[in-house]
């Protein structure tokens, strides 16, 4: 199997169980390709965890799923030392972090120890237990869901973990035709669709290789750094009805993830080189959780979203 056929397949298989989404499921192949971890945000009922256990299971790899509650402790997470009283000794029970795609299902609903535990697994691809660190193997992949913050019983996301994301996807309702394909699917009785694995770890890395390689011309990574700035000076970028509605602007992390995500979607639609629409394609997503607004813009009823979209327009498209 060739890498460009790797994707189609993969999204052969998720299309016989999920209807419509196609904007998440094209996210989360594109963390697939590069190994970026995705946040997906929508009031249940949605599919999300649907799409991501099918996603995981058209590969050959190791999954885990995780239901994060508000009793939830670090250890659930990542495990612990169990002693045995036959030897005198300690030895790790590895949590179901360790796999190679995580499914962190409802994230907001766990307390503030069990983030911390998750962020270093998410940044350093290993995890510490009782002093010893350990390797998590690649690909590593976290995939989250997590409610909005306005349902009950659910804690906003420190900012240091939210920005290990990559993307963050705000996944909405069907549109009516996708919602009665639905209804026909699910409402017949019939047992869920058999999903093939059809992708193995060494697939998913070789194809992340390629990605690597998509070219990128330095006017379009001039372009991503200009939207970059502009969400911490948009004076600067001659946006001037945007001074004095943003917090906290995007860091670097996000002119890196831009690009990548910018070139792993060129890859998806079967092109070797990126272009600004790709890097408008993925902005949204890749910068909607990392711009923080003031309270006069909230008070004006404005979101993150509205301000990204306002940055997209005023900056120049090479």
């Amino acid at each position: 199997m060739t890498t460009s056929t790797l994707t189609q397949d993969i999204l052969a298989q998720v299309s016989q169980r999920v209807v419509g989404q196609q904007a998440m499921v094209e996210r989360l192949l594109i963390a697939l390709l590069t190994g970026g971890h995705v946040l997906l945000e929508g009031v249940p009922g949605l599919a999300k965890t649907l799409t991501v256990r099918t996603l995981a299971e058209t590969v050959r790899t190791s999954f885990s799923r995780i239901q994060f509650t508000p009793d939830l402790l670090p250890a659930d997470v990542i495990g612990t030392q169990v002693f045995d009283q036959g030897s005198a000794t300690f030895s790790v029970k590895r949590g179901p972090i360790f796999a190679n795609i995580v499914l962190a299902d409802e994230i907001n609903r766990a307390p503030a120890k069990v983030q911390a535990a998750l962020l270093e697994a998410m940044q350093e691809k290993q995890v510490t237990i009782g002093g010893t660190s350990f390797l998590l193997e690649e690909p590593f992949l976290v995939l989250a869901t997590q409610n909005p913050i306005e349902q009950e019983g659910t804690y906003p996301l420190p900012e240091a973990q939210v920005d290990r994301f990559m993307l963050k996807v705000v996944v909405g309702y069907p549109s009516k035709a996708d919602e009665r394909k639905i209804v026909d699917r699910m409402a017949s009785g019939q047992p869920e669709a058999v999903v093939q694995k059809v992708a193995s770890p060494s697939q998913i890395l070789a194809a992340r290789k390629v990605v690597d390689k998509i070219f990128i011309d330095d006017k379009v990574k001039a372009y991503v750094v200009d939207l970059v700035h502009a969400t911490r000076d948009p004076k600067a970028a001659g946006i001037h009805d945007l001074e004095g509605m943003i917090e906290m602007g995007a860091s670097p992390r996000a002119s890196l993830f831009l690009t990548r995500a910018a070139k792993a979607n060129a890859f998806l639609q079967g092109r070797t080189y990126a272009t600004p629409h790709d890097v408008k394609n993925l902005a949204l997503d890749v910068l909607r959780h990392r711009v923080a607004i003031t309270y006069e813009a909230e008070a004006e009823g404005k979101k993150s979203e509205d301000v990204i979209e306002r940055i997209l327009a005023g900056v120049l498209v090479p």
